[in-house]
């Protein structure tokens, strides 16, 4: 007949000294309620010179374990099981032993302070600030590495690698040409239709040739086209140079004792800056070309007294001041879409960060020199 479980209980016989503290019964989850409150009331009533008589223990859970570590207390419980006197089961001292030793080990998680919104404002300013410091660091550096393998190349004819040029130069300029070409020409029309709108209730509608004319030789024509050459070249670049590096290839191409600034970078950075300069110049005439069909329909302007006056008004150093900049641009654009090419870690979603990254960076440094150019030009008086 099985004998019914006997509620557990902590007793302090104090007859004797030094005072013993006897553990009885069952110490389980069922009489947890009762334990917790007998340890609560003697808390404080025995010291480390009590003894510990755990002979009378019976059924043992880790409810009751987690009960007896708080009543009897890290030392003592470290102790007492090892005593030779004490006949508990090797189950209940491994079960005391791993709840003593878990206690011993927790440590309540300590609540991080709230940040208020201003410093974690702060905090995402500089980190952008830093990684905008960084970028530009980078890409210094990979300029003027470019610049170096240029220069060491130079006086070796056999490792120019012509035709890898002409492919990029047909791939971005010759490809490029008929969007360049219509996109100019359709903001040139604008531009001239503004213009006549605008200058009619002055009477002065004829310098609309004047505003179509200085807008496109010295900043739409160059501009227009080195964004769309950010947008469609400097993310080719990257895709294929990263698509490379996601594949490992550009590891190949170092075993073979080859160079990838030279075999992979140089080509297209060449190819651009060739490229580059000859769509600026169809932008150039693209844009006024447009100008002057608006201004022949709109104005009554003929085309023979449009170009009379685009060579009476308008000289040869607007039309310079915008073509000395496409270099410019063309080798930051290539430089950029190369260098985050070369930044791919391996996965598709990091080929298509770093594409975004690179046109948008191509961007912003395309905008922010013009920018800083037309200001120099204009204290000039270029």
């Amino acid at each position: 007949m099985t004998s019914s479980p006997s509620a557990g209980s902590a007793e302090l016989d104090t007859s004797n000294a030094p005072a013993l503290l006897r553990v009885t019964g069952d110490w389980t989850l069922a009489h947890y309620a009762d334990l917790k409150r007998q340890r609560d009331k003697l808390e404080g009533r025995y010291d480390a010179s009590t003894h510990i008589d755990l002979n009378g223990l019976g059924a043992l859970d880790t409810a009751g374990a987690s009960l007896l570590v708080e009543l009897l207390g890290a030392e003592r419980l470290g102790q007492s099981p090892q005593h030779p006197t004490c006949t508990l089961s090797p189950a209940d001292r491994a079960l005391l032993q791993t709840v003593y030793c878990s206690l011993a080990d927790f440590c309540v998680p300590i609540k991080e302070p709230e940040i208020s919104v201003s410093v974690q404002l702060l905090t995402r300013i500089g980190r952008a600030v830093d990684v905008v410091w960084k970028d530009t660091l980078q890409l210094l550096g990979f300029v003027g590495l470019i610049l170096e393998t240029i220069v060491r190349g130079l006086p070796r004819p056999k490792s120019w690698r012509l035709t890898s040029v002409v492919s990029h130069i047909e791939q971005t300029g010759l490809d490029a040409a008929p969007i360049v070409a219509l996109l100019t020409f359709l903001v040139g029309a604008v531009v001239a239709f503004l213009g006549a709108t605008v200058l009619a209730s002055f009477g002065a509608s004829i310098f609309t040739v004047d505003l179509v004319a200085f807008s496109f030789l010295r900043e739409f024509a160059v501009l227009l086209t080195a964004i769309l050459m950010a947008g469609r070249t400097a993310s080719a670049f990257t895709a294929q140079i990263g698509s490379m590096k996601a594949n490992e290839e550009i590891d190949a191409i170092r075993t073979l004792g080859l160079d990838p600034v030279e075999l992979l970078v140089v080509p297209r950075v060449l190819a651009l800056l060739v490229a580059l300069p000859m769509l600026t110049f169809l932008a150039m005439l693209s844009g006024i070309i447009g100008g002057g069909v608006v201004c022949a329909v709109a104005l009554d302007i003929s085309p023979a007294m449009f170009l009379s006056l685009l060579q009476s008004d308008i000289g040869v150093q607007h039309f310079l001041v915008g073509m000395v900049k496409a270099p410019v641009f063309a080798f930051l654009i290539a430089a950029i879409g190369c260098l985050e090419g070369f930044k791919v870690s391996g996965s598709a979603e990091s080929v298509g960060a770093h594409t975004t990254s690179s046109v948008v960076q191509s961007i912003f440094v395309v905008i922010v020199l013009d920018a800083v150019a037309a200001l120099f030009f204009m204290e000039m008086n270029w």
